[in-house]
């Protein structure tokens, strides 16, 4: 086989700077609407950068906002898409890395991927609002 290209490749990652301003007005957002979260921001690679257990939030919530992090990470979509059979399927085959609840938006400039976020804690509709609300004071490109 003939390589064609580098043997390398580059990934965009989101920076720590950028993922904390995430995390603070995701944090913003969640006391504006009173309620308790925990937020997660990993990178392209699936790696934790930033994350805060905001004050009221539950315990689960820890894990549920990793979860929909690494997961929106890894498909680079949002969360609590996936068909039913999926939904049950996915997380044990991945031994509960990925989860279909809603939450976990991608983290995209410009249209090129760097990261995830994850919000857990309030309904999946508060959680999909605090993280739209990240994503916009980072300069994010939107989800719709």
């Amino acid at each position: 086989m003939v390589q064609t290209s580098t043997p390398t490749r580059t990934v965009e990652l989101i920076t720590v700077d950028t993922a904390l301003t995430a995390v603070k007005a995701g944090l913003k957002e969640s006391q504006n609407l009173g309620v308790g979260v925990s937020i997660a921001v990993y990178n392209s690679l699936l790696t934790l950068v930033a994350f805060v257990q905001g004050d009221g939030a539950t315990p689960h919530s820890v894990e549920t906002s990793k979860r929909k992090a690494q997961t929106s990470a890894s498909i680079r979509r949002p969360t609590g898409t996936f068909s039913d059979n999926l939904a049950v399927a996915l997380p044990l085959a991945s031994g509960n890395l990925l989860t279909n609840l809603g939450g976990g938006l991608p983290i995209r400039f410009g249209g090129v991927h760097v990261g995830a976020i994850g919000v857990g804690g309030g309904t999946t509709d508060q959680d999909i609002v605090i993280a739209k609300a990240a994503l916009s004071a980072i300069g994010a490109d939107p989800i719709d």
